[in-house]
């Protein structure tokens, strides 16, 4: 190979180098600031941020996060990442809702989107994204109601709040389908992330004599999943598929596809399309929940067969989960 060669060669892959470089440098930032769980709480945090690294290696964006250690950090860590020059900012959980609609307000060009926040007058920079949690939720309940020995389950849920009361009412419907005689214990932590409280609760629901517990408490659920472990019971978790945390005790879980939503907002933003000014929701219908892909390995084919009645009634509107204990005890 003659040096004009060598030379020309090198010089191609120096441009296509640095075109690459170039294209890297200017992918649009998009982050997202955590709520206290962490970004590797194995459950609602983690799952957004799955969401933001798909969207990083299929389209072409530089993804970040920072994380809260309490509620105070939220303002802070979202006017880092505007320092930094994030085209989209994502707060991920209902208590941003405030802070999110603050700075969407001041600052007109800079985009913003929250998970579980509704924004009643959202300005055209902001987005809010809700789940119908009650939806699987509802099918869970079904699978516990059907699977329980002791005619006896149990509920542990984070804060006592509407999303979480979405959970639990969808939760308590779907036992009730499945198993009229079926007793439902009730306990809320007051929390996202104290595992020993959620550890606490469970063993005494356990001793009380409930033999599946469904979880919807973030952090707390781990928890209530090593209680299962401990105590050999059956354990429904929450928002991720978390059967790998304790294979042989987390029978299903119903999963919120918050890393879905994040995908499919954010690649909005590099379309072209983001829907600001609006309120985006994601159910059964739109894929964005639904329960976990092992539930096979614990749950039979028969009542998996009857989830699935379930959820095509859910689809078409002949079913639909209560949300709060005011649509609950109206369907009584």
């Amino acid at each position: 190979m003659n040096k004009k060669v060598v030379v020309l060669l090198c010089i191609a892959v120096l441009v296509v180098a640095g075109c690459s470089q170039a294209k890297k440098e200017a992918a649009i930032k998009v982050a997202m600031v955590t709520d206290v769980g962490g970004v590797n709480d194995q459950s609602f945090n983690q799952s957004a941020w799955e969401g933001l690294q798909r969207a990083e290696k299929e389209i072409d964006i530089k993804a970040s996060y920072l994380e809260s250690t309490q509620d105070a950090d939220y303002k802070p860590n979202m006017e880092t990442l505007f320092d930094a020059g994030n085209e989209l900012i994502w707060g991920i959980g209902f208590k941003m809702a405030d802070v999110l609609s603050e700075l969407a307000t001041m600052n007109t060009e800079q985009k913003y989107a929250g998970i579980d926040c509704f924004f009643e007058a959202p300005t055209p920079n902001l987005v809010g994204v809700l789940f119908r949690e009650q939806e699987p939720s509802y099918l869970v309940g079904y699978i516990a109601g059907k699977m329980t020995k002791t005619n006896k389950v149990g509920f542990v849920g984070g804060m006592d709040f509407f999303v979480i009361h979405k959970f639990h009412y969808g939760f308590l419907a779907g036992v009730k389908e499945g198993n009229p005689d079926c007793e439902v214990l009730v306990q809320y932590a007051d929390s996202f992330t104290d595992a020993a409280k959620g550890k606490a609760i469970a063993n005494q629901m356990y001793k009380n004599g409930a033999d599946i517990i469904f979880h919807a408490a973030g952090g707390v659920g781990d928890g209530v999943i090593e209680a299962a472990k401990e105590q050999n019971k059956y354990a429904i978790g929450v928002d991720k598929d978390q059967n790998s945390l304790a294979p042989d005790n987390v029978i299903t879980s119903a999963m919120k596809r918050v890393d879905n939503a994040i995908y499919n907002l954010t690649k909005t933003l590099v379309e072209g399309t983001f829907p600001g000014g609006t309120n985006v929701v994601y159910g059964l219908k739109e894929g964005g929940v639904g329960i976990a892909p092992t539930s096979y390995k614990h749950v039979s084919a028969e009542i998996l067969e009857e989830v699935k009645g379930l959820e095509a009634k859910i689809i078409a509107g002949e079913i639909v989960p209560p949300t709060s204990s005011e649509e609950w005890e109206a369907m009584q």
